[in-house]
Protein backbone atom coordinates (compact mmCIF):
# COMPACT_ATOMS: atom_id res chain seq x y z
CA UNK A 1 0.00 0.00 0.00
CA UNK A 2 1.96 3.57 -1.32
CA UNK A 3 2.42 5.81 1.26
CA UNK A 4 0.37 9.35 1.30
CA UNK A 5 2.91 12.21 -0.18
CA UNK A 6 4.59 14.31 2.58
CA UNK A 7 3.12 18.06 2.28
CA UNK A 8 4.42 20.28 0.32
CA UNK A 9 5.29 23.44 2.34
CA UNK A 10 3.49 26.54 1.51
CA UNK A 11 4.72 29.86 2.74
CA UNK A 12 1.81 31.87 3.47
CA UNK A 13 3.18 34.80 0.85
CA UNK A 14 2.53 32.31 -1.54
CA UNK A 15 -0.85 30.87 -0.24
CA UNK A 16 -1.73 34.79 -0.51
CA UNK A 17 -0.99 34.87 -4.44
CA UNK A 18 -2.47 31.66 -5.42
CA UNK A 19 -5.90 32.36 -3.55
CA UNK A 20 -5.70 35.99 -5.27
CA UNK A 21 -5.14 34.54 -8.60
CA UNK A 22 -8.17 32.19 -7.77
CA UNK A 23 -10.68 34.63 -6.39
CA UNK A 24 -9.46 36.83 -9.68
CA UNK A 25 -8.42 39.54 -7.52
CA UNK A 26 -4.84 39.58 -8.76
CA UNK A 27 -5.58 42.05 -11.87
CA UNK A 28 -7.76 44.91 -13.19
CA UNK A 29 -10.63 43.06 -14.73
CA UNK A 30 -10.84 39.34 -15.36
CA UNK A 31 -14.25 39.14 -16.54
CA UNK A 32 -14.39 41.85 -18.82
CA UNK A 33 -17.51 43.94 -18.77
CA UNK A 34 -21.64 43.85 -19.15
CA UNK A 35 -24.00 40.80 -18.26
CA UNK A 36 -21.79 38.21 -19.71
CA UNK A 37 -19.16 39.61 -17.19
CA UNK A 38 -21.80 38.93 -14.45
CA UNK A 39 -22.40 35.92 -15.63
CA UNK A 40 -18.73 34.68 -15.89
CA UNK A 41 -17.96 36.06 -12.70
CA UNK A 42 -20.66 33.90 -11.03
CA UNK A 43 -19.80 31.06 -12.60
CA UNK A 44 -16.48 31.18 -11.87
CA UNK A 45 -16.46 31.97 -7.75
CA UNK A 46 -19.87 29.66 -7.44
CA UNK A 47 -21.88 32.10 -5.42
CA UNK A 48 -21.93 35.62 -4.57
CA UNK A 49 -24.13 36.34 -1.30
CA UNK A 50 -26.94 38.50 -1.14
CA UNK A 51 -27.13 40.55 2.20
CA UNK A 52 -29.87 43.37 2.91
CA UNK A 53 -27.18 45.61 4.89
CA UNK A 54 -26.88 48.89 2.89
CA UNK A 55 -25.14 51.44 4.74
CA UNK A 56 -22.75 50.99 1.69
CA UNK A 57 -24.39 49.27 -1.45
CA UNK A 58 -25.07 46.04 -1.15
CA UNK A 59 -22.71 42.89 -0.69
CA UNK A 60 -23.68 41.17 -4.34
CA UNK A 61 -22.88 44.64 -6.22
CA UNK A 62 -20.08 45.38 -4.18
CA UNK A 63 -18.26 41.84 -4.61
CA UNK A 64 -18.85 42.03 -8.50
CA UNK A 65 -17.66 45.66 -8.33
CA UNK A 66 -14.43 44.64 -7.14
CA UNK A 67 -14.12 42.19 -10.06
CA UNK A 68 -15.82 43.93 -12.84
CA UNK A 69 -14.29 47.62 -12.22
CA UNK A 70 -17.40 48.97 -15.25
CA UNK A 71 -20.03 47.22 -13.61
CA UNK A 72 -23.37 48.23 -13.16
CA UNK A 73 -26.42 46.72 -10.89
CA UNK A 74 -28.27 46.57 -14.15
CA UNK A 75 -25.81 43.93 -15.21
CA UNK A 76 -26.72 41.57 -12.66
CA UNK A 77 -30.70 42.40 -13.14
CA UNK A 78 -30.35 41.56 -16.63
CA UNK A 79 -28.42 38.12 -16.43
CA UNK A 80 -31.11 37.35 -13.91
CA UNK A 81 -33.95 38.42 -14.91
CA UNK A 82 -33.26 38.68 -18.86
CA UNK A 83 -30.77 35.90 -19.76
CA UNK A 84 -31.38 33.45 -16.42
CA UNK A 85 -27.57 32.50 -16.44
CA UNK A 86 -27.77 33.29 -12.63
CA UNK A 87 -30.47 33.06 -9.76
CA UNK A 88 -30.88 33.07 -6.29
CA UNK A 89 -30.33 30.11 -3.60
CA UNK A 90 -29.14 29.01 -0.78
CA UNK A 91 -25.54 28.02 -0.45
CA UNK A 92 -23.86 28.46 3.06
CA UNK A 93 -26.33 31.48 2.72
CA UNK A 94 -28.62 33.40 0.36
CA UNK A 95 -26.63 33.68 -2.99
CA UNK A 96 -26.86 34.12 -6.40
CA UNK A 97 -25.16 31.05 -8.49
CA UNK A 98 -25.09 29.95 -11.66
CA UNK A 99 -27.97 28.64 -13.47
CA UNK A 100 -25.89 25.87 -14.84
CA UNK A 101 -25.62 24.27 -11.61
CA UNK A 102 -29.34 24.29 -10.67
CA UNK A 103 -28.84 20.65 -10.46
CA UNK A 104 -26.64 20.47 -7.57
CA UNK A 105 -29.24 22.16 -5.79
CA UNK A 106 -32.36 20.26 -6.62
CA UNK A 107 -32.04 17.44 -3.81
CA UNK A 108 -32.16 20.46 -1.01
CA UNK A 109 -34.83 21.74 -3.15
CA UNK A 110 -36.50 18.34 -2.79
CA UNK A 111 -36.11 17.40 0.36
CA UNK A 112 -37.01 20.45 1.64
CA UNK A 113 -40.44 19.62 -0.29
CA UNK A 114 -40.48 16.12 1.27
CA UNK A 115 -39.81 17.32 5.01
CA UNK A 116 -40.70 20.61 5.23
CA UNK A 117 -38.28 23.99 6.04
CA UNK A 118 -37.54 24.62 9.93
CA UNK A 119 -38.04 28.07 9.36
CA UNK A 120 -41.10 27.82 7.67
CA UNK A 121 -43.29 25.13 9.64
CA UNK A 122 -45.86 27.94 10.38
CA UNK A 123 -46.77 27.54 6.79
CA UNK A 124 -49.88 26.44 6.33
CA UNK A 125 -52.00 24.39 3.47
CA UNK A 126 -54.11 27.17 2.89
CA UNK A 127 -51.39 29.57 3.20
CA UNK A 128 -49.69 27.88 -0.23
CA UNK A 129 -52.66 27.32 -1.81
CA UNK A 130 -53.24 30.90 -2.06
CA UNK A 131 -49.91 32.17 -3.22
CA UNK A 132 -49.79 29.04 -5.49
CA UNK A 133 -53.55 30.13 -6.97
CA UNK A 134 -51.60 33.71 -7.35
CA UNK A 135 -48.17 32.93 -8.70
CA UNK A 136 -49.95 30.66 -11.81
CA UNK A 137 -51.75 33.68 -12.58
CA UNK A 138 -48.56 35.40 -13.24
CA UNK A 139 -44.99 36.92 -11.69
CA UNK A 140 -45.86 37.97 -7.69
CA UNK A 141 -43.99 40.25 -4.88
CA UNK A 142 -45.49 40.15 -1.29
CA UNK A 143 -46.50 44.08 -1.77
CA UNK A 144 -49.03 42.38 -4.70
CA UNK A 145 -50.71 40.29 -1.58
CA UNK A 146 -53.05 42.88 0.41
CA UNK A 147 -55.19 40.66 2.97
CA UNK A 148 -52.99 38.96 4.56
CA UNK A 149 -53.17 38.90 8.85
CA UNK A 150 -50.04 39.61 10.39
CA UNK A 151 -49.05 37.00 12.65
CA UNK A 152 -46.10 37.15 15.07
CA UNK A 153 -42.53 36.28 13.78
CA UNK A 154 -41.45 32.64 15.12
CA UNK A 155 -37.53 33.79 14.55
CA UNK A 156 -35.90 37.18 13.75
CA UNK A 157 -35.74 36.74 10.00
CA UNK A 158 -39.03 35.83 9.20
CA UNK A 159 -42.35 37.47 8.26
CA UNK A 160 -45.55 38.39 10.12
CA UNK A 161 -47.45 38.20 6.53
CA UNK A 162 -48.26 34.30 6.21
CA UNK A 163 -48.19 34.23 2.50
CA UNK A 164 -44.64 35.80 2.24
CA UNK A 165 -44.01 32.90 4.23
CA UNK A 166 -45.44 30.64 2.24
CA UNK A 167 -43.67 32.48 -1.03
CA UNK A 168 -40.44 31.91 0.62
CA UNK A 169 -41.09 27.85 1.51
CA UNK A 170 -42.13 27.75 -2.24
CA UNK A 171 -38.98 29.36 -2.77
CA UNK A 172 -36.73 26.46 -1.11
CA UNK A 173 -38.83 23.86 -1.97
CA UNK A 174 -37.97 24.68 -6.09
CA UNK A 175 -41.39 25.31 -6.77
CA UNK A 176 -40.89 29.47 -7.10
CA UNK A 177 -37.72 31.26 -7.54
CA UNK A 178 -36.75 35.03 -7.85
CA UNK A 179 -37.04 36.00 -11.02
CA UNK A 180 -36.41 39.51 -10.46
CA UNK A 181 -35.24 42.21 -7.66
CA UNK A 182 -35.37 45.38 -7.14
CA UNK A 183 -33.04 46.70 -4.33
CA UNK A 184 -34.70 44.04 -1.96
CA UNK A 185 -37.91 43.20 -3.14
CA UNK A 186 -38.36 40.39 -4.71
CA UNK A 187 -40.65 39.00 -7.48
CA UNK A 188 -41.26 35.45 -7.32
CA UNK A 189 -42.20 33.52 -10.76
CA UNK A 190 -42.91 29.70 -11.02
CA UNK A 191 -39.40 28.12 -11.49
CA UNK A 192 -40.50 26.21 -14.72
CA UNK A 193 -42.23 29.29 -16.27
CA UNK A 194 -39.00 31.17 -15.29
CA UNK A 195 -36.62 28.74 -16.82
CA UNK A 196 -39.20 28.00 -19.79
CA UNK A 197 -38.78 24.34 -18.83
CA UNK A 198 -41.83 22.03 -19.19
CA UNK A 199 -40.19 20.08 -16.05
CA UNK A 200 -37.27 20.32 -13.70
CA UNK A 201 -34.05 18.98 -14.88
CA UNK A 202 -32.43 15.99 -13.99
CA UNK A 203 -31.20 16.41 -9.86
CA UNK A 204 -27.24 15.66 -9.36
CA UNK A 205 -25.96 12.21 -7.92
CA UNK A 206 -24.88 12.70 -3.94
CA UNK A 207 -21.89 11.33 -5.73
CA UNK A 208 -21.69 14.44 -8.47
CA UNK A 209 -22.44 16.75 -5.41
CA UNK A 210 -19.47 15.94 -3.46
CA UNK A 211 -17.38 16.57 -6.55
CA UNK A 212 -19.23 19.77 -7.26
CA UNK A 213 -18.59 21.10 -3.71
CA UNK A 214 -14.71 19.99 -4.27
CA UNK A 215 -13.79 21.39 -7.71
CA UNK A 216 -16.23 24.72 -6.55
CA UNK A 217 -13.61 25.49 -4.06
CA UNK A 218 -10.18 24.38 -5.85
CA UNK A 219 -11.49 26.83 -8.64
CA UNK A 220 -12.31 29.73 -6.31
CA UNK A 221 -10.02 29.06 -3.61
CA UNK A 222 -6.20 27.30 -4.96
CA UNK A 223 -5.67 26.01 -1.62
CA UNK A 224 -8.52 24.26 0.11
CA UNK A 225 -9.02 22.86 3.29
CA UNK A 226 -11.84 20.59 4.69
CA UNK A 227 -13.36 23.69 6.72
CA UNK A 228 -13.38 25.63 3.31
CA UNK A 229 -14.73 23.69 1.22
CA UNK A 230 -17.57 22.80 3.52
CA UNK A 231 -18.27 26.12 4.88
CA UNK A 232 -20.85 25.97 7.40
CA UNK A 233 -21.91 22.42 5.73
CA UNK A 234 -20.37 20.07 8.15
CA UNK A 235 -22.35 17.15 7.00
CA UNK A 236 -20.52 16.89 3.34
CA UNK A 237 -17.11 16.76 5.36
CA UNK A 238 -16.95 13.06 5.36
CA UNK A 239 -17.47 12.38 1.47
CA UNK A 240 -15.39 15.02 0.39
CA UNK A 241 -12.62 13.57 2.52
CA UNK A 242 -13.04 10.62 0.98
CA UNK A 243 -13.00 12.34 -2.63
CA UNK A 244 -9.81 14.34 -1.30
CA UNK A 245 -8.34 10.56 -0.64
CA UNK A 246 -8.78 9.66 -3.90
CA UNK A 247 -7.68 12.25 -5.65
CA UNK A 248 -4.18 12.57 -3.68
CA UNK A 249 -3.66 8.78 -4.31
CA UNK A 250 -4.19 9.35 -8.14
CA UNK A 251 -1.91 12.33 -8.20
CA UNK A 252 -4.21 14.63 -9.21
CA UNK A 253 -3.95 16.80 -5.95
CA UNK A 254 -0.94 17.67 -3.54
CA UNK A 255 -1.32 17.75 0.12
CA UNK A 256 0.15 21.02 1.52
CA UNK A 257 1.48 22.60 4.64
CA UNK A 258 0.45 26.42 4.94
CA UNK A 259 2.64 28.41 7.18
CA UNK A 260 0.95 28.68 10.50
CA UNK A 261 -1.48 26.29 10.00
CA UNK A 262 -0.50 23.70 12.59
CA UNK A 263 -2.71 20.18 11.84
CA UNK A 264 -5.14 21.65 9.73
CA UNK A 265 -4.46 20.20 6.19
CA UNK A 266 -4.90 21.48 3.15
CA UNK A 267 -4.69 20.75 -0.38
CA UNK A 268 -4.24 22.16 -3.94
CA UNK A 269 -4.09 20.92 -7.44
CA UNK A 270 -0.63 20.89 -8.87
CA UNK A 271 -0.68 23.69 -11.44
CA UNK A 272 -2.11 25.61 -8.58
CA UNK A 273 0.95 25.93 -7.11
CA UNK A 274 2.59 28.12 -10.40
CA UNK A 275 4.19 30.96 -8.90
CA UNK A 276 2.02 34.16 -9.67
CA UNK A 277 3.04 38.17 -8.60
CA UNK A 278 0.23 40.29 -7.77
CA UNK A 279 0.66 43.85 -8.99
CA UNK A 280 1.75 45.94 -5.67
CA UNK A 281 -0.35 48.71 -7.35
CA UNK A 282 -4.03 47.16 -7.87
CA UNK A 283 -6.47 48.22 -4.65
CA UNK A 284 -9.26 46.30 -3.48
CA UNK A 285 -11.78 48.09 -1.23
CA UNK A 286 -13.72 44.31 -0.13
CA UNK A 287 -17.34 43.86 1.34
CA UNK A 288 -16.44 42.01 4.98
CA UNK A 289 -19.10 39.55 2.77
CA UNK A 290 -16.82 38.62 0.30
CA UNK A 291 -15.23 35.43 -0.44
CA UNK A 292 -11.93 36.44 0.47
CA UNK A 293 -12.99 37.44 3.92
CA UNK A 294 -16.18 35.65 5.14
CA UNK A 295 -14.35 32.67 5.99
CA UNK A 296 -12.38 34.51 8.99
CA UNK A 297 -10.07 32.09 9.87
CA UNK A 298 -8.94 30.87 6.74
CA UNK A 299 -8.54 34.86 6.00
CA UNK A 300 -6.55 35.37 9.52
CA UNK A 301 -4.13 32.27 8.58
CA UNK A 302 -3.28 33.40 4.99
CA UNK A 303 -3.47 37.34 5.28
CA UNK A 304 -2.95 37.26 9.49
CA UNK A 305 -6.11 39.96 9.02
CA UNK A 306 -8.59 38.83 11.49
CA UNK A 307 -11.67 40.52 10.59
CA UNK A 308 -14.26 42.24 12.80
CA UNK A 309 -18.02 42.50 11.91
CA UNK A 310 -18.96 45.00 14.20
CA UNK A 311 -22.52 45.83 12.92
CA UNK A 312 -24.53 44.19 15.79
CA UNK A 313 -21.56 45.34 18.48
CA UNK A 314 -22.48 48.53 20.56
CA UNK A 315 -20.72 51.75 19.52
CA UNK A 316 -18.22 51.79 22.57
CA UNK A 317 -16.88 48.60 21.89
CA UNK A 318 -16.38 48.84 18.07
CA UNK A 319 -12.07 48.71 17.15
CA UNK A 320 -12.86 49.01 13.56
CA UNK A 321 -16.77 50.52 13.06
CA UNK A 322 -20.22 49.89 12.28
CA UNK A 323 -19.33 48.18 8.73
CA UNK A 324 -15.36 47.90 8.23
CA UNK A 325 -14.16 47.26 4.87
CA UNK A 326 -10.82 45.83 4.71
CA UNK A 327 -8.52 47.45 2.04
CA UNK A 328 -6.11 45.19 -0.33
CA UNK A 329 -3.48 46.68 -1.68
CA UNK A 330 -1.37 44.18 -4.30
CA UNK A 331 -1.52 41.00 -1.80
CA UNK A 332 -1.66 42.65 1.40
CA UNK A 333 -4.72 43.58 3.68
CA UNK A 334 -3.33 47.27 4.86
CA UNK A 335 -6.09 49.15 6.78
CA UNK A 336 -10.03 48.98 6.87
CA UNK A 337 -11.90 51.68 6.71
CA UNK A 338 -15.47 52.47 8.27
CA UNK A 339 -17.48 53.73 5.59
CA UNK A 340 -21.21 55.06 5.05
CA UNK A 341 -22.97 56.38 2.01
CA UNK A 342 -24.77 59.60 2.52
CA UNK A 343 -27.26 59.13 -0.74
CA UNK A 344 -28.80 62.34 -0.10
CA UNK A 345 -25.69 64.69 -0.02
CA UNK A 346 -24.12 62.19 -2.61
CA UNK A 347 -21.10 61.72 -0.61
CA UNK A 348 -19.30 59.13 1.12
CA UNK A 349 -18.29 59.88 4.61
CA UNK A 350 -15.27 58.13 5.86
CA UNK A 351 -16.34 57.15 9.79
CA UNK A 352 -12.69 55.88 10.52
CA UNK A 353 -9.60 54.96 8.90
CA UNK A 354 -7.32 51.93 10.71
CA UNK A 355 -3.81 51.00 9.35
CA UNK A 356 -3.37 47.12 9.75
CA UNK A 357 -0.30 45.22 8.92
CA UNK A 358 2.45 46.63 6.20
CA UNK A 359 0.03 49.60 6.36
CA UNK A 360 1.36 50.68 10.56
CA UNK A 361 4.73 50.87 8.86
CA UNK A 362 5.07 54.85 8.15
CA UNK A 363 7.90 54.34 5.83
CA UNK A 364 5.66 54.42 2.76
CA UNK A 365 2.62 55.35 4.35
CA UNK A 366 2.22 58.42 1.97
CA UNK A 367 2.27 56.78 -1.22
CA UNK A 368 -0.17 53.93 0.15
CA UNK A 369 -2.33 55.99 1.26
CA UNK A 370 -2.20 57.91 -2.26
CA UNK A 371 -3.12 54.90 -4.21
CA UNK A 372 -6.11 54.38 -1.70
CA UNK A 373 -7.89 57.47 -1.80
CA UNK A 374 -7.45 56.94 -5.71
CA UNK A 375 -9.57 53.98 -5.04
CA UNK A 376 -11.97 55.50 -3.01
CA UNK A 377 -12.76 58.03 -5.57
CA UNK A 378 -13.96 55.10 -7.97
CA UNK A 379 -15.63 53.45 -5.49
CA UNK A 380 -17.13 56.71 -4.64
CA UNK A 381 -18.67 57.22 -8.34
CA UNK A 382 -19.77 53.22 -7.70
CA UNK A 383 -21.72 53.66 -4.44
CA UNK A 384 -24.00 57.16 -6.16
CA UNK A 385 -24.14 55.60 -9.33
CA UNK A 386 -27.39 54.96 -11.24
Amino acid sequence: MSRAPKPLPLPTTQARQIWLRAQRLDTRAPFGEGAQAVADAIAHLGYVQIDTINVIERCHHHILFSRIPSYLRADLRHAQSVDRSVFEYWTHALSYVPSNDFRFFLPAMREHKREGHRWYASVTPADTRKVMRLLRAGPLTIRDIEDDVLTEKEHLWQSRKPSKRALQLAFYTGVATVSARQGMLKTYDLMTRHFGWDKLPKPASAREITAYLLDRALRSQGVVSLDSICHLDAPSKKAVAHLIAARVRRGELLPVAIEGAGKQEHWAAPPALEQHEVSPDLVHILSPFDPLIIQRKRTNLIFGYNHLFEAYVPKAKRKLGYFALPVLVGDEIVAALDLKTDRQAKKVLMQKWTWLGQGKKTAARKELKQKIEDELDRFERFQLAE
